[in-house]
């Protein structure tokens, strides 16, 4: 009898031994190395998977992963996506991950003031994505970081870009301070891309929306430089300086030929701007020009800018630029 239960002790030790190597396996810490990314396509089965998984090191053997899989796992399908597994992740949380389909999460950034053509050599570039996609419509893209998974179709993510334009546009305007220049939304965005071109400045947006929007209102060519480049390289820098013949030339964009605004934007402008068009600074001023610091120096009168006119170019001449 007591060799009886002496054999029953070493059965049950060995028994709860090998429950918590099995558990230690299970839920402990992975044989991963390193942070791995890893991709599950579409219809893979779980024992493919687990084969997969033992091959780059992320978990102990393929056979026993199913087996734990089907005694401690959910019995949710794996999804298809790309994943990122940190170091040691245990192989309870891969199979939670897989599960779940918490994908790696990629993102494309659309910086304030890009033109289209831009947008789309950017979306071009992104090896991770599929389809072809055409430059946007100047100004139908709202400048921000928009998610993707790889995998994804080039032109869907455009319309969200557009989509949420559209939806800030609306929201924007339906706040608009009373007696604008600007008559539509679309003339909005048109004033905004000019003013997002302007200034780099957060702190001059709204008096440099006034002092377009003032011109507007007097019927004074808006001389807005950008919008000479527009039509010569789509939005993209000129990389030299805007010759007297481009100045004087005709079309539907340059504002030194013509009165009020360019045909459409000239630029995706952002949210500071579009804001700044809708509620520009109270201020009475008709001109400004650089001052050297980064910012703008601002006139009301002819006279005045003139003035500034002058210093801005000794400044240059001083500095060689």
């Amino acid at each position: 009898m007591r060799r009886l239960g002496c054999f029953g002790l070493i059965l049950v030790l060995a028994l709860a031994a090998g429950a918590f190597l099995v558990l230690q396996e299970w839920g402990g810490r992975g044989p991963l190395a390193a942070s791995t990314r890893f991709e599950v396509s579409d219809g893979a089965t779980l024992t493919g998977t687990a084969q997969r998984l033992e091959k780059i090191g992320a978990i102990h053997s393929a056979d026993r992963f199913k087996i734990y899989a089907r005694l401690f796992g959910a019995r949710t399908r794996i999804k298809a996506g790309e994943y990122r597994f940190p170091a040691h992740l245990s192989e309870a949380d891969i199979l939670k991950l897989l599960q779940g389909g918490k994908t790696l999460q990629r993102f494309v950034t659309v910086p304030e003031g890009w033109p289209s053509i831009l947008v789309k050599e950017r979306l071009d570039a992104m090896t991770e994505l599929k389809g072809s996609v055409e430059a946007p419509r100047e100004g139908s893209v709202l400048p921000d970081s928009y998610s993707f998974e790889r995998g994804d179709d080039r032109a869907t993510i455009v319309k969200r870009m557009q989509d949420a334009m559209t939806n800030y546009l609306a929201a924007a305007w339906a706040k608009r301070k009373p007696g604008l220049a600007v008559r539509t939304p679309e003339q909005a965005l048109v004033l905004a891309s000019i003013v997002e071109k302007e200034t780099g400045k957060p702190s001059e947006r709204r008096t440099v929306a006034a002092v377009y929007s003032n011109r507007l209102k007097q019927g004074i060519k808006l001389q807005a430089d950008p919008t000479i480049i527009y039509p010569l390289t789509r939005g993209k820098p000129l990389g030299r300086r805007i010759l007297l013949s481009e100045v004087h030339a005709v079309n539907d964009y340059n504002t030194y030929a013509m009165t009020g605004l360019p045909k459409g934007p000239i630029c995706n402008p952002g949210r500071a701007s579009i804001d700044a068009v809708l509620d520009p600074a109270d201020s009475r001023a008709l001109y400004f020009v650089a001052d050297g610091s980064g910012g703008h120096v601002f006139a009301d009168t002819l006279d005045q800018h003139n003035i500034n006119v002058a210093k801005w170019r000794a400044y240059r001449a001083a500095h060689g630029i």
